[in-house]
Formats: structure tokens, sequence, C-alpha cells
């Protein structure tokens, strides 16, 4: 079993669309899946059909001094989500007089991966160099960053270090743009670790959080659900390779 973080080089490149869209990906290919939301926002949730004023999660368990297992919810039966929970504005503002408190979901999530219950836990990772969002990283066995190809990523790319090792995911890629093309012909020469797979830009991405379903529950013959079950079985392939590949459909 493995634990991948997806984590965006800077918020709002889509990493928690994409993070709800694998999980359902590896489940429907058969792999037991625990999907853990790892940011304050509490955004991964939306996509799991939890009432938007649903609180409770692992975070908000633990600072109410209460099981942070007891937060854990069922999606399907190879499916489990972890939400983070709701924080107060005093808390959202204040983030150094808590975050030492959540330490002990790192032990947690690591007795869980040694249990081998789940094939799969996936993080959606938060976009800062927190302590505690350094922590997460650290415990993953293999990281994605999710870029745009635009400017701005273009020079985060640039001047900010990614964890290592980790493989560089596009999403959002606009067929006629020919900034987004330049670009994506300069990192084809320059970065080493992007992936061979894009999410292109697609409509069904932006109604599915709306519908509060994963992508390809949502839309499975959505050409961005196809693109992330290719996504789903090169993780199969490459951070799990006593795995055999499932064939996309057709």
């Amino acid at each position: 079993m493995a634990i991948l973080g997806l984590q965006g080089v800077r918020g709002g490149v889509g990493t928690t669309s994409i993070t709800s869209a694998l999980a359902w990906a590896l489940q429907i290919l058969g792999e037991n899946v625990l999907v853990v939301d790892a940011s304050p926002d509490n955004l991964l949730r939306l996509s799991f059909n939890v009432d938007f004023v649903h609180r409770e999660g692992w975070a908000r368990a633990i600072l109410d001094n209460r099981d942070w297992r007891d937060a854990g919810m069922r999606y399907t039966s190879q499916l489990d989500l972890l939400p983070f929970g709701q924080l107060s504005a005093q808390e959202r503002e204040n983030p150094q007089e808590w975050q030492d408190r959540l330490g002990g979901i790192f032990e947690g999530i690591s007795a869980l991966k040694e249990s081998g219950h789940y094939s799969w836990i996936l993080l959606d990772l938060p976009s800062d160099t927190s302590p505690i969002t350094r922590q997460w990283v650290n415990i993953c066995d293999h990281t994605l960053a999710v870029v745009k190809a635009d400017t701005n990523c273009h020079i985060r790319l640039h001047q900010q270090a990614l964890p290592t090792g980790a493989h560089i995911l596009i999403n959002d890629l606009r067929i006629g743009s020919q900034l987004q093309d330049d670009l994506y012909q300069i990192w084809l020469q320059s970065q080493r670790r992007l992936l061979p797979m894009i999410i292109h830009r697609d409509e069904a991405m932006a109604e599915c959080m709306a519908s509060k379903q994963p992508l390809g529950e949502y839309r499975s013959d959505s050409l961005a659900a196809e693109e992330i079950l290719t996504l789903a079985n090169w993780c199969l392939l490459h951070y799990a390779s006593h795995k055999t590949p499932v064939g996309s459909p057709s």
C-alpha cells in the first residue's frame, strides 16, 4: 500500500477535485482507498455528498479532545473519507496555537498504512509550507505536484522547491491556448518529472463539486474522467508495482 500526497504549487489549481477524482478512479479499479483532507479549508468533503454545515473531522475531533477516528465516513464499500473539520474564526486566525496539537494524526495514519486495510491513502495537502504541512509531506511515499500551465505556476516551478521525487501533473489544459501550449512545450524540455498524462479543461470537473460527487461518479464518460482513470492506472504501475493496471474503458 502507499500514501500518496497531492499538493498544488499554489492554491486554485484544482488539487482537491483531482484528489477526489483519483480516489474514485482507484476504487473503481478495485482498490481500497482512504482519502484524507489535510487542509484547514475543509473542502474535500464537498466532493463526497457531505452537507455544507457538517463540522466534524479529524482535526476538529482532536481539538475537541475526541477520537479522530470517529470522524471517518464511508462513501462506498471501497472508499472512505476523513474530513479535516471546521475551524472557528479565531482558530483560523491563530494556527500557531493549535497546529502542534494535531501531531498525533501522523502516527495514526502510519498505523493505518501498516494495518494493510487500505491499498491507498490519498492526502489532499495544502499548498503552504507550514511545519504541519511539511510533516504531512514527510509521511508520503509519493507526491504529485499539481500545476496549471500559466505564468504563475511557471515561475513557482523555478523558485520554490517541490517535495523530493514529486511528479508534476498538469491540470486544466486548454486546447487552443497559445500561451499554455508554449509553456507545456517548455516544461516538456525542462521538467524531467512531468507526468506523461494531462488533465484537460473539462466543464465536468467544475460541475462535479457542485453536484457533490467525485468526477468519475458524476460524469464517467467525460474526457477528464478518462484522463484521471489513466492517471490511476499509472499510479498502480509506478507507485504500487505489484498491481496489474486495468485498461481504461473505451
